[in-house]
C-alpha cells in the first residue's frame, strides 16, 4: 500500500469518527437478532433502503420470528414481498426460514460458513450477519464499500472480475483487522450510502480529501470501474383479462424465469407487438376460445417494464368470454372483487391500478 493511502488504523479511526458524527438512524442498526439482521439485508439486497424500509417494518409486525415465518403459506409471503422485484429473495428467505425451523430447530446459525451455507446466502449476507449479531471479524464487501474503496485507493480492477472481487475483499478484511467488526461495517457502508455517493459525493468535507486517489486525480466519475457492459434484451408479453361474469382467470408462474411463483392473467408472449387482426390469428389464443365465442373488449397501449436483463413490453387485453373456455388446467377462476388477495408482478399491479383510474385504456371501437 503507497505511503500516501491510510493505513488500516488511520483508515478505521476515520471513519468511525465520520460514522460518530453522521449518525444514521435504522430499525435494524444495533440490533443483535440474528434473524432480523438478516431479513433486513435479505430485503436490502439490489434495494434502496428508503424502497426496503417499509418490506422490513411489515415483515418483522407479521413474522416477528423465523420460525413464524416459516409457517407462513407461500403466496402470504409473496403478497408481502409483492412490488419489491427479485422475486427469488423470497423464495430463498422463505426456504432458507423452513430449513432453520425445520432441521436447526428454530436457531439461527452463530458462524460465518454456516451462516454463508444457508441458500439466497452471499459473501457479504454472511458477514453483515456475523458481525452485526455476533460481532464476528468478517468485512462486508457491498456497492457501497467497493466504491469507497476503489476510489480512495485508487484500485482499477473491475469489480466485476475474479481479481477484483479477491482484491477488494482482501483490503476490506486488512482495513477490517484493527476496527470492533460491527461499528466498522456499519460506518464503511453509510459512508458509501450518505457521503461517497456515486453521484455528486461530498469530497469537500470528506475526511480522506487529501488521501482519496480519485479525489486527487479527477477519477471520481470513472471509479469503480465494470468490465462487463449490461445487455438487456426485449420481451413482449400479452396479457389476457378474460371475464366471464364478474370472474376472471389467473395462473401461478411456476417455470424458472422472471416472476416465478408470482400470479399472472393468460399470457402469450410473441416476437413483436401484434396488432388485433394478428393476434386473433395467433394458435394459442385460439386455443384459449371454443369457436370464436369471445368479445374483446379494448386493449392497453404497450406498457415498458424494465427489469436489470430484460425489458418487458407488455399489452394487456381485456376479453368477455361468451361460451366455454378451453385454459390449461393450471388456470383458476377468481371473482374480480379478490385479485387484490394474490401477489402479481409489479407491471400488472400497475396496470390495474391505471386501469381503475380510467386513464390507459384504448377502446378498438
Amino acid at each position: 500500500m503507497p505511503s500516501d493511502l491510510p493505513n488500516a488504523t488511520s483508515f478505521a479511526d476515520a471513519l468511525l469518527a465520520w460514522a460518530a458524527a453522521h449518525p444514521r438512524e435504522m430499525p435494524w442498526k444495533n440490533e443483535k437478532n440474528p434473524y432480523l439482521i438478516w431479513l433486513s439485508e435479505i430485503i436490502l439486497q439490489q434495494t434502496r433502503v428508503e424502497q426496503g424500509l417499509p418490506y422490513f417494518l411489515r415483515f418483522r409486525e407479521k413474522y416477528p420470528t423465523i420460525v413464524l415465518l416459516a409457517a407462513a403459506p407461500p403466496d402470504e409471503v409473496m403478497k408481502l414481498w409483492e412490488g419489491l422485484g427479485y422475486y427469488s429473495r423470497a423464495r430463498n428467505l422463505h426456504a432458507t426460514a423452513q430449513y432453520v425451523s425445520e432441521y436447526l430447530g428454530g436457531i439461527f446459525p452463530t458462524d460465518f460458513e454456516q451462516i454463508r451455507a444457508l441458500k439466497g446466502v452471499g459473501d457479504y449476507t454472511a458477514a453483515a450477519v456475523a458481525s452485526f449479531a455476533f460481532d464476528l471479524p468478517h468485512a462486508v464487501v457491498d456497492g457501497n464499500v467497493y466504491r469507497v474503496l476503489a476510489r480512495i485507493f485508487g484500485i482499477e480492477t473491475p469489480i466485476d472480475s475474479s481479481a477484483g472481487k479477491k482484491q477488494f475483499a482482501d483490503l476490506a478484511q486488512q482495513l477490517l483487522d484493527k476496527a470492533p467488526p460491527a461499528r466498522y461495517n456499519q460506518a464503511i457502508m453509510d459512508f458509501g450510502a450518505t457521503h461517497c455517493t456515486p453521484a455528486a459525493p461530498r469530497c469537500a468535507g470528506c475526511p480522506f480529501a487529501e488521501q482519496c486517489r480519485a479525489f486527487l486525480e479527477k477519477k471520481i466519475a470513472q471509479l469503480p470501474v465494470k468490465s462487463k457492459k449490461l445487455v438487456r434484451r426485449e420481451r413482449f408479453f400479452n396479457f389476457f383479462l378474460i371475464y366471464k361474469e364478474n370472474k376472471i382467470w389467473i395462473q401461478r408462474r411456476e417455470q424458472k424465469d422472471i416472476w416465478q411463483g408470482l400470479y399472472q392473467f393468460p399470457l402469450i408472449e410473441t416476437e413483436n407487438l401484434v396488432s388485433r387482426l394478428e393476434m386473433v390469428k395467433n394458435k394459442i389464443f385460439n386455443t384459449f376460445f371454443d369457436k370464436k365465442k369471445y368479445i374483446i373488449l379494448r386493449h392497453s397501449a404497450p406498457m415498458r417494464h424494465q427489469l436489470t436483463h430484460q425489458t418487458i413490453i407488455a399489452v394487456f387485453w381485456e376479453i368477455e368470454a361468451t361460451d366455454a373456455l378451453a385454459l390449461p388446467e393450471s388456470f383458476v377462476c377468481v371473482a374480480r372483487k379478490n385479485l387484490s388477495d394474490f401477489a402479481f408482478p409489479r407491471l400488472i399491479d400497475q396496470y390495474l391500478e391505471q386501469k381503475e383510474q380510467k386513464t390507459l385504456l384504448l377502446d378498438l371501437d
